[in-house]
């Protein structure tokens, strides 16, 4: 049976590279900071140059932490030039590999089964790799790295640890190496899918590498971790069984639809009440778009940060599955009253729409009239079309115009962050 060989090839700093590319200048000796300058300077920075993280500086940092005695450019973030960017390179992608053997794991990382056009290429791997990676850089200025590895796990293990030590950019790992090389690596937090909750637990029966993890009495493990212990053991022997394949085969048994925020100060109750409905009449508005209904939803309320407080968090089943704004917002509503304190200020909050299905599957009960669900849904059509013809705030509810909405400033955001038009 032929070996699986696989890429996992990622984008130096992707933000703070295409600002520098942008800026005609070289990603690699520029200090760049990705944040918002309108922000306070707790804002995280989205992304830091090379030369930043070569200083010391952590990546993903707020700005504050940045030692003052540094020089360096700030960049407000442009979401929808740093989309271009990926498009772009997901294009230089498909020049070598069918897009049946890609995997897009973020904006800046993908996944690549090579497996089958290495003897049609008449290359290695390594070889491979430096193509596609010379390509990208020729076309767009960006830097890329690249694990390759006999199984995702690998690939991936070996961009993240090993291919940072390697002059051409590029790490390599099978399970003999791995084994040979990396069980006595520490910290655990260095290795994909633990992070610091994980390696405290493991730490705490004396575990610090992953040779630890394979003398270790797996039922302890099993104890401590459930079901995950199963993929814990299996990755600290360097194996995983899921394939490329198996990745283009997964469909969801449930799916859901979801918003969440982080305010940019503490909200009252009341205030964050005005929140809490925007974000349902967006996720309604997402419903009709895609032509889906929910039975219920969900609703995350975390507190200020200073309070330490665990969110409050609950779930309400509706008596119909519908994607009406003005049947699912009483439910919303109740669920905010019943689970949040009035008196603690609010600092971020999610809500999602649970197992939706196809409108076909719409269901009513004895109190639903289904001619106001038809003109509701028309009405929801009709904005939709104003808002994809004109923009997204072309046609906004009144409520968004309050002080304390966030409805239209995030429409001109992508994933929370300026879109940079």
């Amino acid at each position: 049976m032929e070996e699986q060989i696989y890429l996992c090839i990622d984008l130096k700093s992707f933000y703070a590279s295409v600002e520098c590319v942008e800026r005609g200048l070289d990603p690699l000796t520029t200090n760049l900071a990705v944040a918002d300058p309108e922000r306070s300077e707790k804002t995280i920075c989205l992304a830091i140059s090379p030369s930043m993280k070569a200083l010391g500086i952590k990546n993903r940092c707020r700005v504050f932490q940045i030692p003052k005695d540094v020089q360096y450019i700030m960049a407000p973030p442009r979401m929808k030039l740093y989309i271009k960017y990926s498009a772009d390179i997901y294009g230089i992608y498909l020049k070598y590999i069918s897009k049946e053997d890609i995997h897009v794991y973020s904006i800046d990382e993908a996944f690549l089964d090579v497996t089958h056009y290495l003897s049609m290429y008449h290359m290695s791997a390594r070889e491979v790799a430096l193509r596609i990676m010379e390509d990208i850089k020729n076309s767009t200025g960006i830097t890329a790295t690249a694990g390759i590895g006999t199984n995702l796990y690998l690939a991936k293990v070996a961009l993240d640890i090993m291919a940072k030590h390697a002059k051409d950019n590029i790490g390599y790992l099978n399970e003999e190496l791995y084994q040979k090389t990396l069980w006595k690596h520490q910290p655990l937090t260095d290795f994909w899918r633990i992070g610091k909750g994980i390696a405290n637990r493991l730490n705490s029966i004396g575990i610090f590498n992953m040779g630890d993890i394979t003398r270790i009495n797996e039922d302890l493990l099993y104890r401590l971790f459930g079901i995950d212990a199963e993929l814990l053991i299996d990755h600290a022997w360097g194996k995983e069984t899921t394939t490329m394949a198996d990745i283009k085969a997964y469909r969801s048994k449930s799916n859901s639809m979801s918003s969440g925020q982080v305010l940019a100060r503490d909200y009252s109750f009341e205030e964050c009440k005005l929140i809490v409905k925007e974000m349902a009449d967006a996720l309604c508005l997402d419903m009709v778009d895609k032509n889906v209904v929910t039975g219920s939803v969900s609703l995350m309320i975390g507190y200020s940060n200073e309070l330490e407080l665990k969110p409050a968090i609950g779930t309400a089943s509706m008596s119909v599955t519908t994607n009406s704004y003005r049947t699912i917002l009483p439910y919303v509503m109740g669920l905010y009253e019943g689970i949040v304190d009035k008196n603690k200020p609010i600092r971020r909050l999610s809500l999602s729409c649970n197992n939706i299905v196809d409108e076909a599957y719409e269901q009513y009960d004895l109190f639903t009239n289904p001619a106001e669900l038809e003109k509701d849904r028309k009405l929801q059509k009709a904005a939709l079309e104003i808002k994809e013809k004109f923009g997204k705030n072309a046609l906004v509810r009144g409520m968004d115009l309050q002080e304390a909405g966030t409805t239209i400033e995030r429409n001109r955001q992508i994933g929370g962050h300026k879109s940079g038009e």
